[in-house]
């Protein structure tokens, strides 16, 4: 058997290293072609449209957004109506924001409520 001399190891180690350098080459461009996919403006928006449908506490703040103008909005009219007083304009638009503010920071207490009013109600038509 014919000992290897040194220069046919290092022959089989550069043949080695470079298949070693083809995997990581390829490896490399894989890497770089997902980030370049993700990184696109189309693939951008879809993964935060993803994440908002996904995340429960965004859909819980926006329904609490959602809820607190709502009632807002609805006691300006039922208090104030439509107007043309300049006065009565400016208190409704002043008693919607502090009914705003009120529904937004107790949403949770109020929702609450609605649900057990609810329940209570669908309780009585059963009966």
């Amino acid at each position: 058997m014919k000992v290897p001399t040194a220069s046919d190891t290092l022959n089989i180690e550069i043949l080695a290293l470079k298949k070693q350098q083809e995997n990581e080459l390829k490896v490399l461009k894989t890497q770089f072609n997902l980030a370049y996919e993700s990184l696109r403006p189309i693939n951008l928006i879809k993964s935060t449209i993803h994440e908002v449908v996904q995340s429960t506490e965004l859909k819980n703040g926006l329904m609490n957004n959602v809820m607190s103008v709502a009632v807002g909005y609805l006691s300006k009219k039922v208090l104030v109506g439509s107007t043309h007083n300049p006065l009565k304009v400016i208190f409704g638009t002043l008693l919607q924001f502090a009914v705003s503010g009120l529904v937004s920071s107790n949403a949770e207490k109020l929702k609450s409520f609605a649900s057990n009013l609810f329940q209570s109600f669908s309780k009585e038509e059963e009966n």
